[in-house]
């Protein structure tokens, strides 16, 4: 059985990364993908991998313009929204708060941050209608931090935060609000991560160690857990900011 069997999923940043893994999963389980990610070109290759039901928009997640624009493409184009998965986002710079510029921050705090507000704005009312949900990915740093990266966890805690506020907004409205956090995955932009660190030859190693079940993933299993949070097995959970990190945030940190 397909769990998103007809379901239209409005996905930021699915282009790359874990966005891909989970477009590759809904559009298994049956869902249309609408992936709205910038720059054009890995959307273009992306929809190629899906199908043609599917739909690719160029889109740059901080402007409300375009936001507003692709969530009324998504509705023209298939007269519904079941769900809102905001997983666009950025990690760098790599640094210390007091080292991050005013434009870094803003860049970290518009892509990561208010792209949810965008995303919610112009897409409440079709989830209203549709009585459909929206889910979050955050980071497990957002809860227990992480050195040299303090402006990238106060987005990534902020989102955690917003989810429980937003489940709260809007489970009147039938809406279910939900985050997956997860530790280390091996994607495109974990891969230019490791490259700034000062470790950066046995960066492999330490991404596996601190994960207790022994192996940094890769997006598949991410996409794995998102696919039952949209779907209706998760009916009755709301508001829940989910680990999907090996057991990282349990015990000791593993010397690198």
């Amino acid at each position: 059985m397909e769990l998103l069997s007809g379901k239209v999923i409005f996905l930021t940043g699915g282009s790359m990364g874990i966005g891909l893994e989970c477009a590759k999963s809904y559009a298994k389980e049956g869902a249309i993908v609408v992936i709205a990610a910038y720059p054009a070109g890995p959307i273009t290759t992306a929809i190629e991998l899906l199908g043609s039901k599917h739909l690719g928009i160029s889109c740059d997640v901080s402007d409300a313009g375009q936001v507003a624009d692709a969530i009324q493409k998504t509705l023209d184009k298939y007269g519904r929204i079941d769900a809102i998965h905001n997983n666009a986002g950025i990690a760098s710079p790599s640094k210390p708060l007091h080292e991050t510029s005013d434009e870094e921050w803003d860049q970290l705090m518009n892509v990561n941050l208010k792209s949810v507000l965008l995303t919610t704005r112009y897409g409440f009312k079709a989830l209203q209608k549709s009585k459909g949900c929206i889910l979050n990915t955050s980071s497990l740093v957002g809860d227990i931090g992480q050195e040299n990266h303090a402006a990238y966890t106060a987005t990534k805690g902020g989102m955690n935060a917003l989810t429980k506020s937003m489940a709260l907004d809007y489970a009147k409205d039938k809406i279910r609000v939900n985050a997956v956090m997860p530790a280390g995955v091996w994607t495109p932009m974990l891969r230019e991560w490791s490259k700034e660190q000062s470790n950066a030859s046995s960066i492999e190693k330490y991404l596996d160690d601190i994960h207790p079940l022994g192996y940094c993933p890769d997006g598949d299993a991410i996409a794995d857990a998102c696919v039952f949070l949209l779907s209706d097995k998760a009916r009755f959970i709301t508001g829940t900011t989910l680990a999907v990190s090996g057991g990282a945030e349990l015990g000791y940190r593993r010397s690198e």
